[in-house]
């Protein structure tokens, strides 16, 4: 008897694959084994990249708060460790987020922390 091969669960397989490679550049969206490595690569890089974006935006936000900071004479350290002492519960997205687009109300929390 010969041995059955299931190519519809083959084909399904191989499918999944080049339909998550589509608009990638050449072989890499066509030819299946080529597709699968890029696929694979492309996974990859997701994964890692959803723990790196968490830490460029405390990165990010760490630095507009320094600027901001520094605008009202202190630097980010002195001005966070007051802030933890002081009665304010603020995280560093919010901060940031204050610094940027309501300079008036970062003052008021450096005035605040500083006094």
């Amino acid at each position: 008897m010969p041995r059955a091969t299931n190519s519809v669960a083959t084909r399904k397989r191989r499918k999944k694959i080049l339909n998550h490679a589509k608009g990638y550049w050449g072989a890499r969206s066509k030819l299946y084994r080529t597709a699968k490595n890029a696929v694979e690569k492309g996974w990859q890089y997701a994964y890692r990249d959803r723990r790196q974006k968490k830490r460029q935006f405390k990165r990010l936000w760490i630095t507009r708060i320094n600027a901001a900071a520094r605008q009202h004479g202190m630097s980010y350290s002195r001005f966070m460790g007051a802030y933890r002492k002081s009665d304010l519960d603020l995280d560093r997205k919010a901060l940031a987020d204050l610094a940027v687009h309501d300079p008036d109300a970062f003052e008021q929390i450096v005035d605040h922390v500083r006094g």
